[in-house]
């Protein structure tokens, strides 16, 4: 698990870091300035034991945080009645700011603001001429125990809020990741699972008919060529630049594919598609990429025929075959199951139904018209 660094000051604390390292320098000057050897030492001790305090409590975990903020008031209180030193209520206040949760910050923000406004009140009552010489940067101290615990509260929030927003843009740039790496396995799927099976198939009946008939063996095995050809030249693209296939490009190649399977093929409707988006369009044409891989691999049909129908809402491509269909209680397999995935995600759906022969319908809705309509509105 990555360990996350505490910081002391947010990068933006602007003077706040002169402000602390001048309330840690000055009160030597007054426990210096006291009478007796013996309150100087003891002066010092104090601000020794206060300033380790201050600075190892910003490691200390939650409840001794609340602990050792209460030892600094304490230990603050006692230097500002005996020297008159009440700036160190500075760095308290900037360390309550860092406390997390509202509760524990909230009674800690009360209690320091109240100490330190009554021994102030004391100090002018007790040492008044000493404390009218401070007034103007003692009530400026009072000011900035009012305000920098919120200043900093609001900082760490913010540097919270960083951190998560860090920690979703990871996580989203790992779903990205994984959802292209399935795109691709998908895409490699539907790219060389198709012409692989159909290799295999020419290869299977070329290897038969080699002695019977060597004459259509010959155009089996040219068959063949051609497909390793196209198969390689769609790799190629799909790997340098994976740019998007429209149907209209698709269906001149499963015309071809089919033609190579002695399929017959016919195709109605505009394939160019204007009411889809490139990218629906794209994966409209994987889908009948599969479908039609399907029909050569497994449906043994003589015919196979794509329509295209748009409405005002949506665009339906349905590819028939008159093959034997699917036998009941199949599982879907992998292409079947990516062309849903792929669907699902652009909102469309699939539709497949078994009767003499089998029915794909993949259908989108046109995004173009329905964002046309509501700027109409």
């Amino acid at each position: 698990m990555e360990k996350r660094r505490h910081h002391i000051l947010q990068l933006s604390s602007g003077l706040m870091p002169y402000i602390l390292v001048v309330s840690f320098i000055v009160p030597f000057y007054f426990v210096v300035s006291a009478p007796t050897s013996e309150q100087i030492t003891i002066g010092v001790i104090l601000l020794l034991f206060f300033f380790a305090i201050n600075l190892g409590s910003f490691r200390a975990k939650d409840r001794m945080r609340v602990v050792l903020t209460i030892v600094q008031m304490a230990t603050c209180v006692v230097i500002t009645l005996v020297y008159g030193y009440v700036y160190l209520a500075l760095p308290i206040a900037l360390y309550i700011g860092n406390i997390r949760g509202k509760l524990p910050f909230g009674i800690l923000y009360s209690l320091h603001a109240l100490l330190t406004f009554l021994t102030i009140n004391y100090g002018f009552h007790t040492r008044s001429v000493f404390f009218m010489i401070q007034f103007p940067f003692v009530i400026l101290c009072l000011i900035g125990v009012v305000l920098i615990p919120f200043n900093q509260y609001s900082l760490q929030k913010r540097g919270q809020l960083r951190d998560q927003l860090a920690d979703a843009n990871k996580r989203i740039a790992d779903l990205i990741k994984q959802e292209e790496r399935e795109r691709i396995s998908r895409d490699l799927h539907d790219t060389l699972g198709q012409k692989l099976s159909l290799i295999g198939l020419k290869s299977e009946l070329a290897s038969k008919l080699i002695d019977k008939r060597p004459e259509q063996a010959k155009q089996e095995m040219s068959d063949i060529h051609h497909t390793a050809r196209t198969a390689l030249k769609e790799v190629r693209e799909l790997v340098s630049s994976m740019r998007g296939t429209k149907v209209e490009e698709e269906l001149v190649r499963v015309g071809q594919i089919l033609s190579a399977a002695h399929i017959r093929f016919t195709s109605t409707g505009d394939p160019a598609l204007p009411n889809v988006t490139p990218y629906v369009n794209n994966v409209l044409s994987m889908c009948i990429k599969e479908a039609v891989n399907n029909v050569v691999n497994h449906s043994k049909a003589g015919e196979c025929a794509i329509a295209i129908e748009q409405s005002a809402t949506d665009t339906v491509i349905t590819i028939r075959d008159d093959g034997e269909g699917i036998p009941p209680g199949r599982k879907e397999g992998n292409g079947i199951t990516g062309m849903r995935e792929r669907l699902e995600f652009v909102n469309g759906s699939l539709e497949i139904v078994s009767d003499q022969g089998t029915r794909v319908a993949l259908t989108v809705p046109n995004v173009i018209k329905q964002l046309e309509g509501e700027k109409d509105v």
